[in-house]
């Protein structure tokens, strides 16, 4: 049976969960493995090393004093100090400073004591002393003095007593514990720098972290959208301050859009709103009212809802941003203008033609864009024509390569209110008494721009207005 993972070790420790105690302790936690295993090795290496170099030299003395009880005779009296062949056959034998000598007498009784310490003689020490035949070894481990030490005894033959070599095994241990002990401090010490460095090195990389956490909790606590946000930097945090701040830099802009929308709208609303109200009040006195009386109310309540219905429609389809809910795909701009050409002539009767200017004659204009969106500008382009060109004059639909343009023959735009046309709710003084909501061209203005285009309005020489948008990435 399977199990979910548990918690990291990191995750289980009772330390603070930042970011800096949690790279300090991930240096040290890397260190201490490293060290330990580095340290353990080399320790190992090292304690191998030494016993074998101490073994060594403990095995070349025991062979030399084998050889040389085995080539000549050789009595305790020549290991004495008073003997002039002492200093040499010590030397010989004594490679290490940690080798001693003890000299036993044909009985078995010390004539030499060892150094530092006596060493012990036992019943077998004792009949090696007496044994004839030289060369004979007893091999043995002692404790004496409070130190252990190897000794091996060796017959000198011709019951003329015995030599007995000693290794201090203490002092091996001793060193091998002081390597152990200064291998364990350089680890510690290495765990502690590494944990140190790691919180340094957490604290410079954190530090515009911290930062940015901090604003993103002051957005989140007060609603603020205009914190310092740290923006410098190259790295992944660097980007991650400048999206951030993007982010918010859209929200606020955003934000000020809705609060516009609704100061707006709520002021669009009220006359139509105010004009139902007085309308509805008379209805109670309808039948007191005088024939023609009553077609204009009935006529005005129908004029006040129709525009009512249009606004509340621009109004839903301006606020909806319906950028995310519809995919952008290819789409072919003059099979697009010709529905929309189509479907204005069935709705106002007017004559409205589709003029399409390709770089590829018989190649279909072709635009990546949201093909809803794309037919509703054309289309309130062409409504807006609609309402200014007097009938029976034309509507052009103008189609070209990143280019949409609806031109008229009506009576312009004025000078003043060229660079307002687009704006929410903007109408002009001469098409204030036209039904509308002022919004047609605004939404123009955000589905051009949601393409990476532009909008644009400019009176034709030849008399009529030209208003229309730009896209990118058509072909």
């Amino acid at each position: 049976m399977s199990t979910a993972p548990g918690p990291s070790l990191l995750s289980r420790l009772p330390i603070p969960a930042g970011l800096r105690v949690r790279f300090a302790v991930a240096f040290a936690g890397v260190a201490a493995l490293v060290a330990v295993l580095v340290g353990g090795l080399g320790y190992d290496a090292a304690a191998n090393l030494i016993r074998h170099d101490r073994a060594s030299d403990f095995s070349n003395s025991l062979d030399t004093l084998l050889v040389a009880v085995g080539q000549s005779p050789l009595y305790p009296s020549d290991f004495l100090p008073s003997n002039q062949n002492h200093d040499q056959l010590e030397d010989r034998l004594t490679q290490s400073g940690d080798i001693g000598i003890q000299v036993l007498g044909p009985d078995g009784s010390v004539v030499e004591v060892g150094k530092p310490d006596p060493l012990p003689v036992d019943a077998k020490d004792m009949a090696l002393a007496r044994e004839r035949a030289a060369g004979q070894v007893h091999d043995v481990t002692e404790d004496t003095g409070g130190d252990r030490y190897r000794v091996v005894t060796v017959s000198l033959g011709g019951v003329r007593g015995a030599v007995q070599l000693s290794e201090r095994l203490s002092a091996t241990d001793d060193l091998l514990d002081t390597l152990l002990e200064r291998t364990a401090l350089l680890a510690t010490a290495v765990v502690l720098a590494a944990g140190a460095a790691g919180w340094w090195l957490a604290g410079r990389i954190t530090r515009r972290l911290v930062r940015l956490t901090g604003a993103a909790e002051q957005v989140a606590s007060t609603g603020q959208l205009d914190v310092d946000v740290p923006r410098s930097g190259a790295d992944e945090i660097g980007r991650l301050g400048r999206a951030f701040d993007d982010m918010l830099g859209r929200l606020a802009r955003s934000k000020d859009d809705q609060r516009r929308l609704v100061q707006d709208a709520g002021h669009e609303l009220r006359t139509p709103l105010t004009s139902l109200r007085t309308n509805i009040a008379a209805l109670p006195r309808l039948d007191r009212l005088p024939p023609e009386s009553r077609v204009s109310l009935m006529e005005d309540l129908a004029t006040e809802t129709r525009e009512l219905s249009v606004l509340v429609n621009e109004l839903v389809e301006l606020a909806a941003d319906r950028r995310e809910t519809e995919a952008p795909t290819e789409v072919e701009m003059d099979a697009l203008a010709e529905r929309v050409a189509d479907l204005a002539r069935r709705r106002t009767g007017r004559e409205i033609t589709v003029v399409v200017r390709s770089a590829v004659p018989g190649r279909p204009l072709l635009v990546t864009g949201r093909a809803g969106a794309l037919q509703r500008a054309m289309t309130n382009l062409v409504e807006n024509a609609a309402k200014f060109a007097p009938e029976p004059t034309p509507i052009v639909l103008r189609v070209e390569p990143g280019r949409i343009a609806v031109l008229d023959h009506g009576p312009g735009i004025d000078d003043a209110d060229l660079g307002r046309v687009f704006d929410r709710f903007y109408r002009a003084t001469a098409a204030r008494s036209l039904p509308g909501s002022g919004l047609g061209l605004a939404i123009v203005r955000e589905v051009a721009e949601s393409h990476g285009g532009t909008v644009f309005a400019r009176n034709r020489p030849q008399g009529g207005a030209e208003i229309g948008f730009t896209l990118r990435g058509a072909s």
